[in-house]
């Protein structure tokens, strides 16, 4: 099973566990991480939601023999929607959602993880959204503002035009994790945060994160398909997917 939900109320733990893969998300997998948001946030007696990974790492983005399947513009706002669907999903449950982030978490692993309340790293962590060298794709409109909510707009710049990836100390400094840790310390520090949450007065917690999820997610609603058509049916696009199965350099003709 690609992803597994635990209960052990009032906290629960959703998993990610493709190993083979660094846990990079299929389709499939997206599909049953928004199943298990929609599982727990019917359950009366969970208050906090862990989202973490299995063996070593977070999310490694998308699968990227996912991509094989896009070739038109319908194709390319379409992954987005589906993206965007779950990443909205995390961020729209009634219970507090923390990322445990033990390795990688880049690019939609980034997405998911932005799209929790609070996040908690690792010190052997790895984050960033690397598109611009690796596969010439991009954010959408959402995923961006994600980003810049929380590290600002010049910081987002930088790690969208650089490409690079932070470690879990620099993501901190810049806002982008809310605490880091040794790795044998990371599930201990997060049942700690999850367990004070989750004795706390639910309404008011329930309460609060809605009403800053108000309050920001208006700016997510400007116009982006026009930027995810342009970078998805590119011929840089199709060649960068080709490249990254071949474990070749990608050849960027700006087409």
């Amino acid at each position: 099973m690609d992803v597994a939900i635990e209960i052990t109320a009032p906290l629960a733990r959703v998993t990610v566990h493709r190993p083979e893969a660094r846990n990079a998300m299929t389709f499939a997998a997206y599909q049953a991480l928004y199943d298990a948001c929609e599982t727990l946030d019917a359950d009366p007696a969970v208050r906090v939601v862990i989202v973490q990974g299995g063996g070593g790492s977070f999310i490694a983005g998308t699968d990227i023999r996912e991509f094989l399947t896009l070739r038109t513009a319908d194709d390319a706002l379409a992954y987005e929607q589906r993206i965007g669907a779950v990443a909205d999903r995390v961020e729209r449950m009634t219970k507090t959602t923390i990322a445990a982030i033990e390795g990688a978490a880049v690019g939609g692993g980034l997405t998911i993880a932005l799209a929790c309340d609070l996040r908690y790293a690792a010190s052997n962590a790895r984050l960033g959204v690397p598109i611009a060298r690796t596969l010439g794709n991009c954010l959408s409109m959402a995923s961006t503002a994600r980003l810049i909510e929380t590290i600002g707009p010049a910081r987002a710049r930088d790690l969208l035009l650089t490409a690079r990836l932070v470690g879990a100390d620099e993501a901190h400094a810049i806002g982008l994790v809310n605490g880091v840790v040794p790795p044998e310390a990371l599930e201990r520090r997060v049942n700690e945060v999850a367990e004070g949450i989750a004795g706390l007065a639910p309404l008011t917690v329930e309460v609060s994160k809605e009403a800053i999820r108000r309050t920001v997610a208006p700016r997510r609603t400007a116009e982006g398909d026009d930027l995810i058509v342009r970078c998805y049916t590119s011929e840089d696009f199709r060649g960068a997917v080709q490249a990254f199965l071949e474990k070749r350099p990608p050849l960027w003709t700006g087409r």
